[in-house]
């Protein structure tokens, strides 16, 4: 499979790219941790890049709060629907650009021209080893020293899970060597027809070796929907109804995140890293 094929994926599902982040049984948890994690880490102000930023959520959140920001990816239906939706959102002049690039080749901006970098989606599109090398590289260049990045990841457990349970992807099963890529090298190939294309899972304890060895200091790597996995609907409408102890839920769900228990078994994990 080619990029071709993932621009055809995302063309088919921007708008659900949009609506996943705040969806209560899928990616609201993720999405208010992603975000808490940002706060906690991101600098008072600077320039941002949201490489692999698809339909703009994460741009519309950090131009609310004041950063520069310069939205990219790989599919020009999602950054069309990223244009509209910054719109609505009234951040326009927040916005220094939105341009098609691909995470392995960042050559259109100089290095050490951003104060963090935002990748929540290109590493697990990145099957191919060498691709997550020169990706990891240009995030790393680009970034200032000191500079915090904050990276998506899939565990491969997640896709292995994300086949048992559905019943028009289980046929891969039956293919040992398709079982063997994905457990021996992380690469996962879907041949089901408008379902995700392909990827790469990691695994948890070689994310912090992988990203060091490119230049980043590990600060924080959690799963991003924390102690959530199985119940994320009934924590999200927790936490839009009991106001009397919504944030005591909320903290919970941030101090258990990062416990190494949970992060192989999680749906998506979070890497934050600071540029040596």
């Amino acid at each position: 499979m080619t990029k071709d094929d993932l621009r055809a994926y995302y063309a088919v599902f921007a708008e659900r790219e949009w609506q996943r982040l705040t969806n209560a049984d899928d990616g609201a948890i993720e999405y208010a941790l992603t975000c808490a994690m940002l706060e906690r880490y991101l600098p008072a102000q600077g320039r941002i890049l949201d490489i692999g930023g698809g339909a703009g959520r994460y741009t519309v959140w950090l131009a609310r709060r004041g950063y520069k920001v310069v939205l990219a990816d790989l599919s020009p239906n999602l950054l069309e629907l990223a244009q509209a939706r910054i719109a609505d959102a009234d951040v326009t002049e927040q916005i220094e650009a939105i341009v098609e690039a691909d995470a392995c080749d960042l050559s259109r901006w100089s290095d050490e021209s951003f104060d963090a970098v935002v990748s929540l989606g290109p590493f697990y599109h990145l099957p191919d080893s060498k691709d997550r090398e020169r990706a990891a590289d240009e995030l790393v260049r680009v970034l200032r020293p000191g500079g915090a990045a904050f990276i998506a990841l899939m565990p491969r457990l997640a896709l292995l899970r994300r086949i048992l349970a559905r019943p028009d992807e289980r046929k891969h099963l039956a293919d040992g060597a398709w079982v063997a890529r994905l457990m021996e090298h992380g690469i996962f190939e879907n041949s089901a027809a408008g379902k995700f294309t392909y990827g790469y899972g990691a695994k948890p304890a070689e994310i912090e070796p992988f990203f060091r060895q490119h230049g980043l200091e590990q600060m924080m790597l959690l799963s991003a929907e924390g102690i959530t996995d199985g119940i994320q609907k009934a924590v999200s409408e927790a936490l839009a109804s009991e106001s009397n102890i919504r944030q005591e839920i909320f903290n919970l769900l941030v101090e258990t995140a990062d416990d190494p228990t949970i992060l192989g078994m999680a749906n998506h994990l979070l890497y934050v890293g600071r540029r040596s």
